[in-house]
């Protein structure tokens, strides 16, 4: 999506909700109303939450994907479901961090698989990853979400055929998702959404910090507190 329209994305995304672990939507924070003096700008204690060092350590795995520049200092965690709508809308607004912060910020994906679809499509994304297709596989899925993943007539075959269009060795994917390793994987992604408490996607952290306050425009704020300085 073009990073002009970011600002227009965050008032779309502060209108959905939230994809909970029991399938209920979770209220996203709404913008505020504009006042004629500008509140001064949200601090990160007002947005977050800090981890304990034994929750903290859940955070990141050697198998986690990573976007964005590998040493950055300022780390995000997102716990996403490929299924989940409210991922899809953020999708932009994370896209707008790493192209706001190119050497500052990386993302770090956690899954959760919170609809009946999603676990094939961890899978598949674990499979791409191992062909170095991770990003755009997950924007693919994300793109066509309802092709696959519609809550109606879901389809999780049909993430297959998207894989394939995007060049993926599709043979060699269905291979490697059946991988002992994608289980050992996905059984630690698990342990680590019930040590983490994660109840909704996406979920955020931002170096250590729970975002609390959930929104788009309080990720953004959240992240820019941490980088410590303004936009470029």
């Amino acid at each position: 999506m073009n990073k002009v329209f970011v600002p227009l994305v965050c008032v779309l995304v502060a209108s959905l909700a939230a994809c909970s672990r029991n399938d209920e939507p979770v209220p996203v924070s709404a913008p505020a109303t504009p006042a004629s003096t500008p509140p001064p700008p949200a601090t990160a204690q007002a947005l977050s939450e800090a981890l304990t060092p034994e929750a903290a350590a859940h955070l990141v795995r050697p198998h986690s994907p990573v976007l964005g520049a590998a040493k950055a200092r300022v780390t995000v965690v997102e716990v996403l479901d490929p299924a989940c709508e409210a991922c899809r809308a953020f999708a932009p607004v994370v896209e707008q961090l790493l192209f706001l912060y190119p050497e500052d910020v990386r993302v770090v994906v956690r899954f959760a698989d919170f609809h009946p679809p999603s676990l094939g499509a961890i899978r598949l994304l674990e499979a791409a990853h191992r062909q170095g297709k991770f990003q755009e596989m997950l924007d693919a899925l994300f793109e066509r979400q309802e092709e696959w993943a519609s809550h109606a007539t879901p389809d999780p075959a049909r993430a297959w055929k998207i894989a394939a269009d995007i060049g993926v060795d599709v043979a060699r994917a269905q291979k490697d998702a059946l991988a002992p390793g994608v289980d050992s994987m996905l059984r630690l992604e698990a342990e680590d959404l019930v040590a983490l408490k994660v109840e909704r996607t996406p979920t955020f952290f931002v170096n250590g910090k729970l975002l609390v306050d959930f929104g788009a425009g309080q990720l953004l704020e959240l992240v820019k507190n941490e980088v410590g300085g303004g936009v470029p």
